[in-house]
């Protein structure tokens, strides 16, 4: 078996548990609330500062992948969540919170985003790309799949702190396989790239990546810039594209993983039966990221976000009708349906980052995935903070469905390239 495998099996675990660590602060909000007396939107808070340095870390962790390798990038990323998680068992303090959970897991979670599964990728494949990309990104659902009902039966029957506990162990227990396994290029142990014809030199570290990736930033961001791809393509792409998926963001991350628990038990449901349903989201999950994909290759990727953004929203302001004391067939339904949408947009939006910006969509890609979370994290406080002041989430399923609809009408104004037209009319 070639390297590469071992190296993507790390990675997918890594990933993997990476999502459980993020997943946990939703089952913490009603035991945190009831131990200390804080606000939900104080603690909501400290989750929109894990979401938001989740996603603007990612594009600089790329760079120190490049400047130091990924090996010892993830083993302190790893480190750096182990200490924060342990650390919340002593916490007195809202303050804290956002420093331990907010701050250490914010930025040891961001560490190991899709821009770590990019780059193990891109090292170690030439054929199956597309296969491993996809397995790699499927893995944070499948994180919550296996954490989620695990830890929240710890928090049921034995309190929130083994839980904390739990995930630092987890994350302490990933560090020797990393270091054992994963290694920077396959140069490092005399290989060429899984499907190359040529031995692949392993690159100099790169200290100014960076500097290219804000430069980036500013090229495909700023007013009347120009797409590198050599189009002429303005700004307009990506803040469209930004915003869409700050949407995304917002009614998945920042929504759904962080306030369908505890809004699930204001209406009665048992704490363990909320996170299985949310573990349920994750099996679905995987098979509508891997359909996104196929669609993607066969279909224009607006249309295919215009679509999901909106059933989404739809979805979205039927579910203050189905939360219950029992979940009965309504309620698995909505599951099966959210989880199939959960990460379809990422194929799409993905697909016009390359059509825009070419051989920098994948640095632009990370700035996007930054805006993702940066709406996850808003969502995040302003859900918790709509929970205090309505007394119900109500509000909140509203707004977000509401917001849906508005991403369906920005993913149709995003303009396709001339280039892109005529390959679509020659391929007809």
């Amino acid at each position: 078996m070639h390297w590469a495998w071992f190296a993507a099996a790390v990675t997918f675990v890594t990933i993997t548990g990476a999502a459980a660590f993020r997943s946990l602060p939703g089952l913490l909000i009603d035991p945190l609330h009831q131990e200390f007396g804080w606000s939900r939107g104080t603690i909501g808070a400290a989750v929109s500062v894990n979401l938001a340095l989740y996603g603007l870390t990612a594009p600089f962790a790329a760079a120190l992948m490049d400047r130091f390798g990924i090996r010892r990038v993830v083993a302190a990323a790893l480190t750096v969540i182990a200490l924060g998680s342990g650390l919340t068992v002593w916490m007195t303090r809202a303050w804290q919170l956002w420093l331990c959970w907010g701050l250490l897991v914010g930025l040891g979670t961001g560490s190991m985003a899709l821009a770590f599964a990019a780059t193990v990728t891109n090292r170690w494949f030439v054929r199956r790309r597309g296969l491993v990309s996809g397995i790699l990104t499927a893995a944070s659902a499948s994180g919550q799949l296996i954490f989620l009902p695990v830890l929240s039966w710890t928090v049921e029957h034995h309190g929130w702190r083994p839980a904390a506990v739990t995930v630092a162990l987890a994350a302490l227990a990933v560090v020797p396989l990393v270091w054992l396994l994963l290694r920077d290029h396959p140069a490092d142990v005399g290989l060429k790239p899984y499907g190359a014809e040529e031995f692949v030199p392993k690159p100099q570290p790169v200290p100014g990546a960076a500097r290219r990736s804000l430069a980036v930033l500013a090229s495909a961001a700023l007013p009347r810039s120009r797409s590198r791809a050599g189009g002429g393509t303005s700004a307009g792409p990506f803040w469209l594209l930004a915003g869409t998926f700050a949407i995304c963001g917002a009614s998945t991350n920042g929504l759904i993983q962080t306030h369908f628990v505890p809004a699930a038990h204001d209406h009665g449901m048992p704490v363990t039966a909320a996170a299985s349903l949310l573990a349920v989201i994750g099996v679905f999950d995987v098979a509508g990221t891997v359909a996104s994909g196929w669609f993607t290759d066969r279909f224009e990727p607006r249309r295919l976000l215009a679509v999901y953004y909106a059933l989404r929203g739809v979805s979205l302001l039927f579910l203050p009708l189905l939360l219950a004391s029992a979940v009965h067939p309504p309620m698995i339904f909505f599951i099966v349906f959210y989880g199939l949408d959960w990460v379809a947009t990422v194929p799409p939006t993905l697909a016009l980052c390359r059509e825009h910006y070419g051989e920098d969509s994948a640095i632009v890609f990370g700035w996007v995935l930054a805006s993702h979370q940066v709406g996850a994290a808003l969502v995040a406080y302003l859900g918790g903070l709509a929970r205090d002041v309505f007394g119900s989430y109500d509000t909140v399923w509203y707004a977000s469905g509401a917001l849906c609809a508005a991403a369906a009408l920005m993913a149709l104004v995003i303009r396709r390239r001339p280039a892109a037209l005529t390959e679509g009319a020659a391929a007809a």
